[in-house]
């Protein structure tokens, strides 16, 4: 896709000289190198470490043509697949690594279950696995939300793609795919440089593919014997692929596998952060409750309702602390960016947490300020929480609804309150925002009253609170 000619270069921008770099410094601290690049050069950057060079792409102008235009820029979304005959490989063969003509007829099957219609057929499932976890939970305690929430959206997304008729083996499997997924991520970082503690992990993710290719086979003979009749997703998959002569075992479970690996995760750090920022922010959470309490609540099913506090917070949340920091593309030919000349395979980067933290898009783009909202209406390429393009995560949708199912019924249960002095580190590991500590959070009984708390730790340098930090350590 061209850009228009009227779009204009900053000098930098126009001269783009290249900083010489470490690659292990990014794997080390994507933001911070980010926000490095971009205090620089602006809004395209060159990185390079010996004879190779990474492109960065900041802000909706060039978001636009790296999203839009999936042909020049192709996905690579694993960056370790094993040996082509490895389990690994055929394991990471889903969606994500699927480019084309592939990706085009894939994800048109794939959309079926993730189907506004589809989704009620999960509601029984999710209320009853969230009531499960309430139970568990009692006022006075202290619970590490991130655990809580990692634990929760294992067992939602082994019954939403498995089904509940045999909950030990989803759950197993769940566990399995979700340790799996794990090791992905810290792999993908440890790729930018080989250690030892890169090659051991490296081996264990061999190990687990293995083990993990077989259960699957598993899952899929139990699935066909049942006919395909099940309301989960893999049944549904299973269902239409045989429809469609598509029997190729291999891609199907590369499909669940890529299912499980960009959902739980993500959906499960998106709660935590928005549980912690509202702990933080008590005129938002008595807004919020307020509302709550005059059972004013989002719609989950239509997308076209009239707009909650609810939505906002979760729009703001999902922009200030993006669950996906950064992704890539690889230039597919020899193409041009702009100034940029970047030849076929060069890795090109776009941020998510970048563009949402712009200034020029956003006013006090460091605040947690779900009223901006009432105002705003960015375009898809200057918000992107699911990304955008032919290629937006076609489980957002259902993610929104699962976080407008439950955060009601949690805040109707519990106050949930920080505790003061607790340290709180965020980093990206792979590409993901994730809490790299414990947030404990202090189950309270729901009286209405809310205050925030003094705490510590490496999130102060990814969002403004405003409990000012007691000490600000470097990204943990």
């Amino acid at each position: 896709m061209d850009l228009p000619e009227s779009i204009p270069f900053s000098p930098v921008e126009e001269q783009l000289p290249i900083t010489q770099g470490d690659f292990r410094d990014f794997a080390a601290d994507p933001i911070a190198e980010m926000r490095k690049l971009y205090a620089a050069h602006g809004s395209l950057a060159l990185l390079q470490d010996g004879f190779k060079k990474v492109a960065f792409a900041f802000g909706p102008v060039w978001n636009q043509p790296v999203l839009s235009n999936s042909h020049d820029f192709h996905s690579m979304f694993f960056a370790v697949r094993g040996s082509r005959r490895s389990s690994l490989r055929r394991l990471t063969s889903g969606l994500l690594s699927m480019n084309d003509d592939e990706h085009r007829e894939h994800r048109r099957l794939l959309m079926g279950p993730f189907a506004r219609k589809s989704f009620e057929k999960y509601f029984d499932g999710i209320n009853l696995l969230t009531s499960e976890m309430l139970d568990s939970w009692k006022v006075g305690e202290t619970r590490d939300i991130l655990a809580e929430m990692t634990q929760f959206m294992l067992r939602v997304t082994s019954g939403m793609l498995f089904g509940l008729d045999n909950p030990e083996f989803a759950y197993q499997l769940g566990h399995m795919l979700h340790e799996w997924a794990k090791l992905n991520h810290e792999t993908g970082t440890g790729a930018f440089v080989a250690d030892e503690k890169y090659t051991n992990r490296y081996d264990d993710l061999l190990k687990l593919s293995d083990e993990l290719e077989v259960q699957l086979k598993k899952l899929l003979e139990m699935k066909r014997q049942d006919a395909g009749d099940g309301n989960d997703v893999l049944s549904i998959l299973l269902k239409a692929y045989q429809e469609e002569n598509m029997v190729d075992e291999t891609k199907l479970m590369g499909h669940v596998a890529l299912l499980f690996a960009a959902a739980h995760l993500t959906t499960a750090h998106t709660f935590t952060w928005t549980f912690f920022l509202l702990s933080q922010h008590p005129e938002v959470m008595q807004e919020l409750h307020a509302e709550l309490q005059a059972g004013v609540l989002a719609d989950p099913l239509n997308p076209n309702s009239t707009e909650t506090l609810l939505d906002r917070i979760l729009k703001e949340s999902m922009r200030v602390l993006p669950a996906s920091a950064y992704s890539q593309r690889i230039c597919a030919r020899d193409l041009t960016l702009g100034p940029l000349q970047l030849t076929k395979g060069t890795p090109v980067v776009f941020s998510q947490f970048m563009t949402h933290h712009m200034e020029a898009l956003y006013s006090e783009p460091d605040r947690f300020v779900p009223s901006r909202w009432l105002d705003i209406r960015p375009s898809p390429y200057a918000y992107l929480p699911f990304g955008t393009g032919p290629r937006m995560c076609i489980g957002g949708p259902l993610a929104m609804v699962i976080l407008k199912m439950v955060i009601p019924q949690v805040l109707s249960r519990f106050k949930l309150s920080a505790v003061p002095g607790s340290t709180i580190n965020g980093r990206v590991i792979s590409t993901m925002l994730t809490p790299t500590s414990t947030v404990p959070l202090l189950l309270e009984e729901q009286d209405g009253k809310f205050a925030s708390a003094p705490i510590e730790g490496s999130v102060h340098q990814l969002v403004d609170l405003p409990e000012p930090a007691k000490t600000v350590r470097r990204a943990a």
